[in-house]
């Protein structure tokens, strides 16, 4: 396979190893003295756990620093993470807090400059280039998504539409109108483009559009291949998180085979999410990452929840920074019915494997005297609705087999028409918990 690149912006992909092992070490090094020198609460952490300063001599010490939660975060809200006084900060964005105060953070000028230039990286390793129209369908605000792909795009000299989300029809209009050949939002805000475009008479696959970059959720490779064959472009996963810069931190190639990080700037380890202690490549845990560059907030050992494990052997489109495989569910976002561990992702790669089934379901969890219970509701090809009520039944009762034999538990299956279950303009809402409602 032939690689082709862009510009400059992707050459620190391919830094010889031995180059980028001495770059971390350097930038690790001169980050813990930033972070130790400024943040008083890195400081007192550091005390609590016994770790003196001096023991901290190479990026190989990183083991023995305590790991940061989302917890910190709210806890020093809005501003005890910071590490630079205020006339050094030049943007705040946040996360929804809709779980209690909202996650802040802060970026440098330099830190900006850091996350265009990983954005365009990101652009580059999916083979978008100057001639492209970006029409970047990310909220734009508080939320890292909308400036985070439009800068990028613009430091890749990519045409960029700044659409933001919503607006749905207009968002079609654009797509062919303004001939638009890459689109970035979540995985099932694009679903919803494509129901979209199909009621207004418009199918994406007879539009300019070739590629999707698609991240701020986890989604399955099903999900992938549905978007790819309904849509006629090629879905992309870029990835990143609001407390270590935001979407960028990596992204898949050409080749779809894992996300490369951009191991310059962020530094990933794989932990047992059980005992704490770190694994190596090749073993599935959870995510953690330091960055090494990030001036005005930096992260040390920041527990992501995302559960991946990092792919060490070469890839084919020569870059030479490690990929991790991408990400299909969060250990936060795992629910327990009966002592059975359950993930919103197994649930939905059993749906998208029925053929007559859309990529639109909810997950709701009930208990009834007791007994937790999960009904899964998925909305049905309308064509399937020609069938009888036999056939239809016995294609429900098929559905709710492979979701048992997927996660070893019974669930209920109700099949839903076309448009019944919510349409999301951001994250999708998968799981509706009603057992403490």
């Amino acid at each position: 396979m032939m690689i082709t690149r862009f510009d400059a912006a992707s050459d620190p992909d391919y830094m010889p190893r031995a180059t980028l092992d001495k770059l971390q070490n350097e930038r690790f090094m001169a980050t813990f003295t930033h972070v130790f020198n400024n943040v008083p609460w890195y400081r007192n952490r550091l005390e609590e756990h016994g770790v003196r300063p001096d023991e901290i001599q190479s990026i190989r010490d990183i083991v023995k620093l305590p790991f940061v939660i989302k917890t910190d975060l709210r806890d020093t809200y809005p501003f005890g993470m910071f590490a630079v006084p205020m006339n050094e900060i030049v943007r705040f964005h946040a996360s929804s807090g809709t779980t209690g105060k909202p996650i802040v953070v802060s970026y440098t000028d330099g830190d900006i400059k850091i996350w265009r230039s990983v954005v365009a990286r990101a652009l580059a390793a999916m083979g978008i280039n100057r001639y492209d129209v970006l029409q970047n369908s990310y909220g734009y605000g508080l939320f890292t998504g909308g400036l985070g792909l439009h800068y990028g795009g613009e430091e890749h000299h990519v045409t960029v539409i700044p659409m933001g989300g919503g607006n749905t029809e207009r968002q079609i209009m654009l797509m062919r109108d303004f001939c638009v050949t890459a689109v970035s939002c979540t995985p099932s805000y694009f679903l919803h483009l494509i129901d979209k475009g199909r009621e207004m008479g418009v199918d994406l696959k007879t539009l300019p559009v070739r590629i999707g970059v698609f991240g701020g959720e986890p989604w399955t490779e099903e999900m992938r291949h549905k978007i790819e064959e309904e849509a006629g472009i090629k879905a992309y996963d870029i990835y990143g998180l609001t407390e270590i810069i935001g979407p960028g931190v990596g992204c898949e190639c050409v080749c779809q085979t894992g996300s490369h990080v951009f191991e310059d700037h962020f530094y990933p380890e794989i932990i047992d999410p059980e005992t704490l202690e770190p694994l190596p490549d090749g073993e599935q845990g959870e995510l953690v990452f330091t960055t090494l560059t990030k001036r005005a907030m930096p992260m040390l050992r920041y527990r992501t929840r995302d559960i991946t494990r990092i792919i060490n052997e070469p890839c084919k489109c020569g870059r030479t920074i490690r990929r991790i495989q991408r990400i299909s569910h969060r250990s936060d976002d795992m629910f327990i019915i009966r002592g059975v561990n359950v993930f919103p992702g197994q649930i939905e790669a059993a749906l998208l494997g029925m053929e007559g089934t859309l990529p639109h379901y909810q997950i709701i969890l009930t208990r009834d005297n007791g007994l937790d219970n999960i009904e899964v509701q998925v909305e049905l090809d309308s064509a399937r609705f020609g069938d009888t009520l036999r056939e239809v039944e016995i294609f429900r009762k098929q559905l709710a087999e492979k979701i048992q034999h997927t996660i070893g538990i019974r669930v209920s299956v109700k099949l839903v028409e076309t448009g019944v279950i919510p349409r999301s303009e951001g994250k999708a809402k998968r799981v509706l918990d009603k057992r403490t409602m």
